[in-house]
């Protein structure tokens, strides 16, 4: 999952304090959730709250904007620590500027938004507390959603999924961070993105290079890193499901070759690629899509299953499944129509199968497969849910045919009908602006109890 950094709000006027703004008031929206058991499912009070990159940062001696369009202010901002000291995180106006809808168990995230300012695209976070992230642990257990794509074509992506995050978003770790869970902090992925504005309760100042292709993004020497598990990342055209494990426990800040950037993609410490299942790259090209088996012209159901060795919480994870329900009926994921591969879920032997068939690095075996991506679920996983597009690769590898160096016909490079030519950023964010994603009905518990 790439990490986006929308455009940072004009200046505002009001009161202020160090590190954590007072101008706009956090509040954070609710969005209701569900525990089950065998017994039945409780309703649970939970709320959610955007990610820190998308937030104004200004001065704590007024309001001079520290990050503006993709740079910093050198003034505010000559290394990690005085910027930190020097700049204010505000609260967030969640429908007004960034799109972001909640009513009862249902969360809206528009693609583009534009008020005062415009937004592209949005992260946000569950939360079990005003000050603490929801940590769910799913070894033995299944979690559950419904979502509607209709409104989400090529090149963008809604993704729901884990990432090994502090609770407390770091703020007992760096206690230069001031503002923590509840400014939405200590963000961390498989990809360690360099595009976070600040890591480590530090400003990600050194060596900081403006994107050439997005003006509000730009990455510094520091990468953020962690164990992921992309529950769903999707369109109506495509889909897939991938586990991402890493060497390192929890958030770890990265920088050189344990990044894993560039030619050192499999020298780092996260397996970058993962092990993706995505019915139409596996063969089975009417099973997702609009008017195929799992319709998404209208809104379904996703399951997804932890099965351990020893059918325990404690047990090594050996699978993850996938169950779909619409209109009532519950589908079994589809099946591998790959030469060289078996099966319908995610295990360490269908991932070194599906390597092999497509000619890909088994990185994911190497980082520690099955086992390492259950040891950060049983630990517990802060729960993401985005929308965004593709500065890098157009989102070609979720929906399109990708590499483009390799022939469509080879095994593992068809990934969905889109074309080509499909998400351009400059392209999606013009044309389709309103596109969005609805994600409701969230669940988790034992297994068979969700659905």
């Amino acid at each position: 999952m790439y990490s986006k950094i929308a455009v940072v709000l004009s200046v505002l006027a009001g009161v202020h304090s160090q590190q954590v703004g007072t101008n706009q008031a956090e509040t954070h929206p609710t969005l209701t959730t569900q525990k089950c058991t065998a017994s039945g499912c409780t309703t649970q009070q939970t709320k959610i709250v955007l990610d820190s990159n998308w937030r104004w940062l200004h001065s704590t001696s007024g309001f001079t904007n520290c990050y503006t369009g993709n740079a910093w202010d050198a003034t505010l901002c000559p290394n990690p620590t005085t910027c930190a000291t020097n700049c204010a995180m505000e609260g967030a106006d969640y429908p007004g500027t960034y799109g972001i809808n909640s009513a009862g168990n249902s969360l809206t995230l528009k693609f583009v938004t534009s008020t005062a300012q415009k937004n592209i695209g949005s992260r946000v976070y569950l939360m079990e507390t005003d000050t603490k992230y929801q940590l769910l642990s799913l070894k033995n257990q299944e979690f559950t959603f419904d979502v509607d794509v209709s409104n989400l074509g090529c090149g963008l992506n809604g993704a729901l999924y884990f990432a090994a995050m502090d609770a407390d978003g770091g703020m007992a770790k760096y206690p230069t961070n001031k503002a923590g869970a509840k400014y939405g902090t200590g963000y961390c992925d498989a990809q360690c993105p360099h595009d976070m504005k600040f890591i480590n309760g530090e400003a990600n100042v050194l060596d900081w290079k403006p994107s050439t292709s997005d003006v509000n993004a730009g990455s510094g020497r520091y990468g953020t890193c962690c164990d992921e598990m992309d529950i769903w990342e999707a369109n109506n055209m495509a889909t897939a499901y991938t586990p991402h494990p890493c060497t390192s426990t929890g958030q770890t800040r990265c920088s050189g070759t344990q990044c894993g950037d560039d030619t050192n993609r499999y020298n780092g410490i996260c397996d970058k690629d993962g092990c993706d299942y995505n019915s139409y790259r596996m063969g089975n090209t009417t099973f997702y899509g609009k008017g195929k088996t799992i319709n998404t012209n209208a809104k379904f159901t996703i399951i997804t299953q932890f099965i351990t060795k020893d059918g325990t919480a404690n047990g090594d994870l050996v699978e993850i499944r996938r169950k779909y329900k619409q209109n009532g009926v519950v589908y079994t994921n589809s099946a591998s129509n790959i030469a060289g591969t078996t099966g319908n879920s995610i295990t360490d032997t269908f991932c070194a199968a599906a390597k092999t068939a497509f000619g890909d690095t088994n990185d994911y075996a190497k980082k520690g497969g099955m086992k390492k991506l259950g040891d950060a679920l049983g630990k517990g996983m802060v729960l993401a849910l985005s929308v965004w597009d593709d500065h890098a690769a157009n989102m070609l590898w979720l929906d399109s045919a990708y590499p483009l160096n390799k022939p469509a016909t080879a095994p593992g490079v068809k990934r969905g009908e889109c074309a080509t030519t499909s998400g351009v950023p400059a392209d999606v964010e013009s044309q389709v602006p309103n596109s969005s994603v609805i994600y409701s009905n969230i669940k988790w518990g034992a297994l068979d109890t969700t659905y």
